[in-house]
């Protein structure tokens, strides 16, 4: 039961993280992971895989993917977006999370998914900013293709290594902190 615990907690870490720099593409690889058996959902959580929650995936993907490369309408997106993919971490946790009790799997899964979704969509929107502001929104398209990069290859990496995945993420959290604590330092 604590490997179970642990690889679902791996699993929605990366999935969560996915969502953070898209929201529809990771839904998108998880619905189709669903669908082809790789991913099993709890029960309440199946509709992801469904017909119709694909195809509003597979299109929300397009149209969003698509926004992100015009300049200044992607940093609107960034406001927008970043309750969105809170939602969007926190559904794809739990869905995967398995807990008996409803109330400890939406607060773990909001915990979990929806706090790593929210760091990575904070990161994004701060580099797109500074990109906007360094290059006019000319060298935005550079941030939008590593993410949609992002967004495609962090759940399938995830789906095949989960607990590698969230090691990575978390290694990645870790450095960045450091990071800004040395950077705070040395302006005092």
């Amino acid at each position: 039961m604590e490997k179970e615990i642990i690889t679902a907690l791996a699993l929605g870490i990366g999935l969560a993280a996915a969502t953070g720099f898209r929201i529809f593409l990771p839904l998108l690889i998880a619905g189709i992971a669903s669908r082809l058996g790789f991913l099993p959902l709890n029960e309440g959580f199946q509709w992801i895989a469904s017909n119709a929650a694909l195809g509003s995936f597979g299109v929300a993907t397009v149209v969003e993917i698509i926004a992100y490369y015009i300049p200044f309408v992607d940093n609107l997106l960034d406001h927008i977006s970043t309750p969105a993919a809170i939602a969007a971490g926190t559904v794809i946790s739990a869905s995967i999370l398995p807990v008996d009790s409803e109330l400890v799997k939406w607060i773990t899964g909001l915990i979990i998914g929806g706090g790593t979704a929210a760091v990575i969509q904070g990161g994004t929107s701060a580099l797109r900013l500074g990109s906007s502001g360094a290059t006019a929104g000319t060298g935005n398209f550079l941030v939008a293709t590593g993410e949609n990069v992002a967004a495609a290859v962090t759940p399938v990496i995830t789906l095949v290594i989960p607990i590698i995945m969230a090691l990575m993420i978390l290694g990645t959290f870790f450095v960045v902190f450091k990071l800004l604590i040395r950077r705070k330092k040395k302006r005092h």
